[in-house]
């Protein structure tokens, strides 16, 4: 066996409803300015009421940047960390999907004394330093695992993303409340289940740091998700399927926080970047094609996964994945998104932009096979 590290959040908790204990994890990390990263749609959903209610009832300072977006801009992560320096935040929760979590990562390092560092100076692996607040993760969607990882992803251009990857941005704790999903629409269900499935079998095939640790997750976390999330998206009441899609979305984060993910990531990110498509989305519009491509080098490791993959049916990794996503009803080609085939060749080449991602697929990936993938994806 080969030496491995691996690391995670601390501290996990579950429960439904476990939101409303939000204000008791902050006490018992010293907190008295709390700062809460969320989007629009939470503030609208309500999904915020009952926890700042009772971070209110316990005399703790409570303020707030609801202006994440989807693939949040570098603007974005500016402004919240000016606010939350400008309030004097000592802890910070990120609440929402992983775009919210990502940006209260970034602020949480931001609006610490300890950090002296501008947020072009910690783009890539390793280049963050100093100290952070103490960081509580509020996951409202079941995909990116991002309440698990050391990783955050912010859009630098009109149409690209830079990662930052530190220990650092490892959340204190994760806090899962299957009741904050209940009202998620079925094809959001649907996109971030399937790209926490991606963040699974990525994992699972990293040509880098695989190892035991991160492959039990994976396979655990695989199973969970396909048992769990055809009928998360067609019955979305469940809380039982909700609560399933929540744990097995967090082990998949924790799987590909120790080792990464690969080519379905570098080819759906320009998807993203360029088209507004949701990352679960882009994710799924080309997976069957990447496992192909993979199958010749990954096909022992995919015979592993296939039986683990519930819901799809018989037959292989690829087929079985291919029903699932049908069974969920997201859109099968790159041409029901209003692509042009024309176009392809431009995703090919930002995808090469990619190598943080492609260096961890386990066949080497040419622009000549992106644009490949791409057409078959079409």
């Amino acid at each position: 066996m080969r030496d491995f590290t691996f690391n995670t959040t601390p501290s996990i908790a579950m429960a439904s409803g476990g939101a409303a204990s939000l204000a008791a994890y902050c006490r018992e990390r010293g907190a008295r300015s709390v700062f809460i990263v969320t989007d629009p749609g939470i503030i609208k959903a309500g999904l915020l009421n009952e926890a700042q209610a009772g971070l209110v009832d316990e005399g703790l300072a409570v303020d707030w940047f609801s202006g994440v977006e989807a693939d949040p801009p570098d603007t974005t992560v500016r402004a919240a960390a000016e606010r939350a320096r400008d309030c004097g935040a000592d802890l910070v929760v990120g609440f929402g999907g992983g775009s919210s979590m990502d940006v209260a990562k970034v602020v949480a390092l931001l609006a610490s004394d300890g950090c002296d560092q501008s947020l072009e100076e910690l783009y890539g692996v390793g280049m963050a330093s100093g100290r952070r607040l103490p960081l509580i993760q509020v996951p409202t969607t079941a995909g990116t695992g991002s309440e698990v990882t050391p990783i955050a992803i912010i859009t630098t251009g009109e149409t690209t993303k830079s990662g930052i990857v530190s220990p650092l941005l490892l959340p204190d704790l994760a806090l899962l409340d299957p009741d904050l999903t209940l009202g998620l629409p079925p094809q959001v269900t649907a996109a971030t289940g399937i790209d926490a499935m991606v963040h699974a079998i990525e994992a699972y095939t990293s040509a880098h740091r695989r190892n035991p640790v991160s492959d039990a997750l994976a396979r655990e976390a695989l199973a969970q998700l396909s048992s769990n999330i055809v009928e998360a998206v067609h019955n979305g009441e469940n809380r039982d399927a909700r609560a399933g899609m929540l744990l097995g979305a967090m082990q998949a984060g924790q799987a590909f926080a120790n080792a990464p993910v690969a080519a379905v990531h570098a080819l759906a990110y320009p998807l993203g970047g360029h088209f507004h498509i949701p990352h679960g989305l882009s994710n799924s519009l080309v997976l069957p094609q990447v496992l192909r491509f993979n199958q010749p080098v990954a096909g022992a490791l995919y015979e592993e996964l296939a039986p683990l993959v519930r819901n799809g049916g018989d037959g292989d990794l690829v087929s079985r994945m291919t029903a699932l996503i049908e069974a969920v009803e997201l859109p099968r080609t790159l041409r029901e998104m209003s692509i042009s085939e024309d176009f392809l060749p431009t995703l090919a080449a930002d995808a090469m932009k990619q190598q943080r991602l492609l260096v961890n697929n386990p066949r080497d990936v040419t622009e000549a096979d992106a644009l490949a993938i791409y057409g078959e994806a079409f």
